[in-house]
C-alpha cells in the first residue's frame, strides 16, 4: 500500500457525480421502453403448475354447496381447495381489519370473491377445471349505497364485527366515522354574508397498473415458501400470509419480481396466499397471473362518494364557516377504509383558513366492489368538492376563483382543523400567482391554411365537428395532501449500507424492501449513497424480507423515509470510515482530528477540498456494513369525538390551470392544456418529480372526464370489467403538461423534500370540472363528466353506482341468470 496523506500529496477532491440534484436517469428505463425488462407475469420456474381462481357469479349470497369432484378429475389437475382445505385457524386477512377470507366461507359479499382455487399443469387447463365447479348460491339481497346500508332492520354486511372501531360507529354497516369540529360553525353562519351549499358524487376509480397481478410460489425443502410477487409492502404480506400457510415469517421468503404499477392497488393481497397454498399443497412452484379481466376483480378502487358541503363567506371573500359531510363507499370489506376515513376528514376543508368547522367522514360496508387504497387516498375526492364550492362562493360574491382562493389561502403556522400548524412552508397563494401567470395556449389551435386539424379539436379523428359548437374554458384548483402515514402509525423504514472495495475501487451496496413500482426510489437512493458517501459505484439489492421492514411504497412515503433510512445508515457508515482513516493515517495531517471531513470522488476530503485519502486505502480489505431503522416524526390519533391531533407529519400543495374546449352540441370535451405548479421542498431528481407530477395530473384527468367503474346499482355487479368498456386516458388525450417546480425546503424532512406523488392529482380533477363549467355554464357536480351531462341527455339522476348502459359482466364461465351457477 502506498502512503497517502502526507501534506505534500494534497489535492482537491472532485465532487461525484450522480448525487442528489441531478436528473440521473433509471437504472431500469431503457429495459423498460424496450420490452426487456422482467415483469412478476414474465416469471418461469422448472417444472411449475398454474393456479387459477374461481370466483363468485352473484354480489351477496349464501353458499348451498361447493361441488368439486368433476374439477379434480380433470387429467393434469394437481389440487383443487376450499375454504375447508385451509390449513390453519386463521382464514381471514386484512390491512388494519382482519375480514376478508382467504376463500369464500358461507357466503359471498361481493361480485367476484375468490371461493375455490386449482393448480394444473397448464394454464388452460387450470381454467377448464375451475369452471367445472359447481357452486350453489341462493342469493341476498344487496347493500349498495348509505340508504340501504344504514336503514332499520338493514342487512348487515358483517354480522358479527369485533374490531376496534366496531365500538365508535352508529351502525354496523359503517366501517370508521370521523368527526371533525373545531370553533362554533353554527354561529360563524350568522355571520357570513354568502352561504353556498353543494351535493356532489365522485365515481369509482380504478388504479388501472398495466401490469397485471402475477405471483409465483416455490415451496422449500424446509417446509417454507419462498414468493416472488409484484406488491407494494412486502412485510405487509408478510404479516398476513404466514399465519394463514401456519409458518413462522421466517420461513415465508418474499421477494420483489418487477412491478407494472400499482398507485395503491397493490398495497392489499391479491393471489399471495393462494400462490403459497398451492404450492405447499403439491409440492410444486405455482404461478398465479391474472388477466386483465380478473384483474378488476382482485385489487381495491378508489372509493365512489358522495359529499354534502356548505361554505359561508363575507362580502370581503373571507371564509367565515364549512360544513360537509363525506360517504365513502368501502364495498364488502374494510381494507384501507379507517385510515382513507381519516384523510378525507382532515384534509376536508383544503389548504384555506378557517376557524369554524363541523365535519363528518364515514366509510360504509356494502357488497360493492372492495374499495381502499389510490393515489390521493380520501383527499382527491374531498378536493374536487371543495373547489367546486370555492368557485360557487367566488361566483356569489363577485370575486375572481383565483383571487378568492388566494384570499383565504393557507401559510405557514396555519392551523388545520384539527388544530393541528402547519409547521413547514405552504405557499398556496404563490403557487396560484405561478400558476396562473403561465401563459396561455393560443385560441383555436386547430385552425391552419391547410384546413382543421382534426386532432386538436374534441372528437378529434372522428371528425364530428370543425370548430362549430367549441367553446374554451378555463378553470383553476389547488389542493392539499399528507405524506406519510398519519394517526399515530409507527412509520419506520429500513436500510442496510455496506462500503467495500471490490476490483481495486469502492462500492457502495444498499439493500432495503422498498418496493419499486415505477416511482423511482432505486434511482434515487443510489443518488442518496453517492452523496453520502462519495462512491460513484453505487448497487442496489433486489428488495425482499431478508432485510427490515420498508414500510408500504405509498403515502408519497418513499422517498422521505425509506430515502431517509438511507441518508442515515450512509451516515453511519461514513462515520466508521473516517474513524479507520483516523486510526490509519491520524498522523499524517493535522485535519484528521477535525470535524467536517467529507467523503467525495472516492476520496477522504477536507472542508476545503483537500485530499487526505483515497477510499481504497483507508477501507483496505475491510468493509464497513450498517443496518438501521429510521422514523419521520411521531403523530398521533385524531379525537375520536372532535377530531382534534396532530395526525399528519408532513403536508404537499398543487395549484393546476385547465384550459378545455367543449363541443357543446355533442358534449365532447378536449383537455388542451393542464399546467401545475407544485412545492417539492427539495427535487432530489428533478426529471423524476417533473414525471410525477405529470403522471399524476393525468391520472386526475382521467376520472374528471372518463374513467369509472360502472355498478350495477340492483344486483351490484360489475359492468365494466375491461380497458374496452373502463376508458382511460391515452397519449391523444393527454394535454400540454406545463410544470412550474417551487422549492422551499421542509426542515422536518431529509434534504428538505416534500413527497411529490399524490398532491397533482387531486387538483388537476377539479380544475377540469372547472374548466367546463366555465366553458357551458353547467353546474356538473360529478365525476367523471360524460357527454350527456353537456347535452342535457342525462337521466335526472344517476342511480347509486353511477351505473349507465353497459351489458352486465359475470367471470368468464359464470351463468349469471342462473341460482346454481359455475365459473372460474
Amino acid at each position: 500500500m502506498t502512503a497517502v496523506g502526507a501534506p505534500t500529496g494534497l489535492t482537491q477532491g472532485s465532487r461525484t457525480k450522480g448525487g442528489i440534484g441531478e436528473s440521473t436517469l433509471r437504472p431500469d428505463g431503457v429495459l423498460k421502453v424496450t420490452g426487456e425488462f422482467a415483469y412478476a407475469s414474465d416469471m418461469w420456474h422448472e417444472d411449475m403448475l398454474w393456479g387459477q381462481i374461481l370466483r363468485s357469479t352473484v354480489a351477496h349470497a349464501e353458499i348451498v354447496s361447493i361441488d368439486t369432484g368433476e374439477a379434480l378429475a380433470t387429467p393434469g389437475v394437481y389440487a383443487v381447495m376450499t375454504y375447508d382445505d385451509l390449513p390453519t385457524g386463521v382464514r381471514h386477512y386484512g390491512l388494519e381489519i382482519r375480514d376478508t377470507p382467504v376463500l369464500a366461507h358461507g357466503k359471498v359479499r361481493h361480485h367476484g370473491e375468490p371461493v375455490a382455487i386449482v393448480a394444473a399443469d397448464h394454464p388452460e387447463t387450470a381454467r377448464r377445471a375451475a369452471a367445472k365447479i359447481k357452486v350453489e348460491y341462493r342469493e341476498l339481497p344487496v347493500v349498495t349505497d348509505e340508504a340501504s346500508a344504514t336503514a332499520p332492520g338493514a342487512i348487515l354486511v358483517h354480522e358479527h364485527r369485533d374490531d376496534h372501531h366496531s365500538g365508535h360507529v352508529p351502525h354496523p354497516n359503517i366501517v370508521h366515522r370521523q368527526p371533525i369540529v373545531r370553533g362554533d360553525a353554527a354561529a360563524a353562519a350568522a355571520r357570513a354574508d354568502v352561504i353556498v351549499t353543494g351535493d356532489y358524487h365522485f365515481g369509482m376509480q380504478d388504479q388501472a397498473f398495466l401490469g397485471p397481478e402475477s405471483g409465483l410460489a416455490v415451496p422449500g425443502e424446509d417446509g417454507g415458501v419462498d414468493l416472488y410477487i409484484a406488491t407494494q409492502w412486502l412485510h405487509s404480506d408478510l404479516r398476513q400470509i404466514a399465519p394463514v400457510l401456519g409458518l413462522p415469517e421466517d420461513k415465508v421468503r418474499m421477494t420483489l419480481s418487477g412491478v407494472g404499477g400499482a398507485f395503491g392497488g397493490r398495497e392489499d393481497l391479491s393471489m399471495q396466499i393462494h400462490a403459497c397454498l398451492l404450492a405447499l399443497r403439491t409440492g410444486k412452484p405455482v404461478k398465479i397471473v391474472y388477466n386483465r379481466f380478473e384483474s378488476f376483480f382482485g385489487h381495491v378502487h378508489r372509493h365512489p362518494a358522495r359529499l354534502h358541503y356548505e361554505h359561508g363567506a363575507t362580502r370581503d371573500g373571507r371564509l367565515t364557516h364549512v360544513k360537509c359531510r363525506i360517504v365513502l363507499d368501502g364495498g364488502a370489506y374494510a381494507s384501507a377504509s379507517p385510515a382513507v376515513v381519516g384523510n378525507a376528514a382532515s384534509l376536508s376543508v383544503g389548504p384555506y383558513v378557517c376557524e369554524d368547522v363541523d365535519i363528518e367522514a364515514l366509510a360504509l360496508y356494502s357488497n360493492n366492489p372492495p374499495c381502499g387504497a389510490m393515489r390521493g387516498f380520501g383527499a382527491v375526492q374531498a378536493c374536487f368538492a371543495y373547489e367546486a364550492q370555492m368557485d360557487k362562493v367566488a361566483a356569489g360574491l363577485g370575486l375572481d376563483p383565483v383571487e378568492f382562493r388566494r384570499i383565504n389561502a393557507m401559510e405557514q403556522g396555519t392551523l388545520m382543523p384539527t388544530g393541528q400548524p402547519v409547521d413547514s412552508p405552504a405557499p398556496v397563494a404563490e403557487l396560484l400567482r405561478r400558476v396562473k401567470a403561465m401563459p396561455m395556449p393560443p385560441e383555436r389551435q386547430w385552425e391552419s391554411s391547410e384546413g382543421a386539424d382534426l386532432r386538436q379539436l374534441p372528437g378529434g379523428l372522428s371528425n364530428t365537428t370543425h370548430g362549430e359548437g367549441v367553446v374554451r374554458g378555463v378553470g383553476y384548483a389547488v389542493g392539499i395532501k399528507n405524506v406519510g402515514f398519519s394517526e399515530g402509525f409507527d412509520d419506520y423504514s429500513t436500510a442496510r449500507v455496506r462500503l467495500e472495495v471490490a476490483g481495486g475501487r469502492p462500492v457502495v451496496t444498499v439493500h432495503t424492501a422498498m418496493a419499486e413500482v415505477g416511482q423511482g426510489g432505486v434511482t434515487v437512493h443510489a443518488q442518496i449513497a453517492r452523496t453520502e458517501l462519495g462512491v460513484a459505484q453505487v448497487t442496489i439489492r433486489p428488495a425482499d424480507t431478508r432485510v427490515g421492514s420498508a414500510g408500504s411504497t405509498s403515502a408519497s412515503r418513499q422517498t422521505y423515509v425509506t430515502g431517509g433510512a438511507v441518508k442515515h445508515a450512509c451516515e453511519l457508515v461514513r462515520e466508521k470510515v473516517l474513524d479507520i482513516g483516523r486510526r490509519r493515517f491520524g498522523s499524517h495531517h493535522p485535519a484528521w482530528a477535525t470535524a467536517g471531513l467529507r467523503l467525495e470522488g472516492g476520496k477522504v476530503v477536507t472542508d476545503g477540498g483537500e485530499v487526505l485519502a483515497g477510499l481504497v486505502d483507508v477501507l483496505e480489505d475491510e468493509a464497513v456494513e450498517v443496518e438501521r431503522e429510521w422514523r419521520h416524526r411521531p403523530t398521533e390519533p385524531f379525537d375520536p369525538h372532535t377530531g382534534q391531533g396532530n395526525g399528519h407529519v408532513q403536508y404537499s400543495f398543487a395549484a393546476h390551470r385547465a384550459v378545455v374546449e367543449v363541443d357543446t352540441e355533442l358534449g365532447l370535451v378536449k383537455v388542451i392544456e393542464l399546467a401545475c405548479a407544485q412545492d417539492v421542498g427539495k427535487a432530489l431528481n428533478p426529471l423524476s418529480v417533473v414525471g410525477q407530477i405529470q403522471g399524476g395530473t393525468v391520472q386526475g384527468l382521467g376520472i374528471a372526464v372518463m374513467e369509472e367503474i360502472v355498478v350495477d346499482p340492483v344486483t351490484a355487479k360489475v359492468r365494466n370489467p375491461s380497458f374496452t368498456d373502463y376508458l382511460l386516458p391515452t397519449i391523444l388525450d393527454t394535454p400540454a403538461l406545463p410544470v412550474d417546480v417551487l422549492e422551499l425546503a421542509d426542515d422536518h424532512a431529509p434534504y428538505g423534500l416534500r413527497g411529490v406523488g399524490e398532491a397533482p392529482t387531486l387538483s388537476s380533477t377539479p380544475a377540469v370540472l372547472a374548466a367546463i363549467r366555465d366553458a357551458t355554464g353547467l353546474a356538473l357536480d360529478r365525476t367523471p363528466v360524460r357527454p350527456e351531462h353537456l347535452t342535457g341527455t342525462a337521466a335526472d339522476q344517476d342511480p347509486p353506482g353511477g351505473a349507465r348502459n353497459v351489458t352486465p359482466s359475470a367471470p368468464p364461465g359464470a351463468q349469471t341468470k342462473s341460482r346454481s351457477a359455475r365459473g372460474t
